[in-house]
């Protein structure tokens, strides 16, 4: 009855030795093994999760992914993080043409405030003032297209000499984009102060 262990573990076969080795362990002690990291342990979850029972069931988990990863990509959009931006958003060319234009003061980022005043000018019954609006407003055309040539030109000089390997297909186009949205409406949201030089 009070028969020690290593008696009962020398009795016993060298299989049946090893499990009342396993179920003895102490909780605390190691388990052999390290344990998987947390996005290990998801995908893991994630592949041996049960299959969708029926088409209903398939459609919900996909859009319960696609929400997740809108969600995911709203907070990189609002954050910077680059993991999760959208595929137009990523890669050091498009950090770069982003952080080019964040950098600088731009005629077309006033575009949507003028183009405004212009309108409540142009409403007015004075004949004077519809000609005002007019020449203000064939003005401030000019010195968007200015801008934006010399502001294009500038950014394709940089990019290839900063990336000549890279593809920079669309980055000139998408930087230009950028310039006219205000500072504060852009996504992803400007990462550098006015002034300052693109990151590396």
């Amino acid at each position: 009855m009070f028969r020690s262990r290593s008696r009962d573990e020398q009795t016993a076969s060298p299989g049946q030795a090893a499990e009342l080795t396993k179920q003895r362990r102490d909780p605390q002690a190691p388990k052999g093994r390290p344990t998987p990291k947390r996005s290990e342990a998801e995908a893991l979850r994630r592949a041996v999760a049960k299959p969708p029972a029926d088409r209903k069931e398939a459609s919900r988990r996909a859009r319960e992914a696609r929400r997740a990863e809108l969600a995911r990509q709203r907070e990189a959009l609002a954050g910077g993080d680059e993991r999760y931006l959208p595929a137009r958003d990523r890669g050091p060319v498009r950090r770069y043409a982003r952080d080019f234009v964040d950098g600088k003061w731009h005629v077309a980022e006033f575009f949507l405030p003028l183009a405004v005043v212009i309108l409540i000018l142009s409403m007015m019954p004075s004949m004077q003032v519809k000609n005002a609006s007019l020449l203000l407003w064939l003005g401030v055309i000019v010195m968007i297209v200015v801008d934006s040539v010399l502001t294009g030109f500038r950014l394709r000089k940089a990019l290839a000499e900063r990336f000549p390997d890279e593809n920079r297909r669309g980055a000139v186009a998408y930087a230009l984009m950028r310039t006219l949205q205000m500072r504060r409406m852009r996504l992803p949201k400007p990462q550098i102060a006015r002034g300052e030089a693109p990151r590396r």
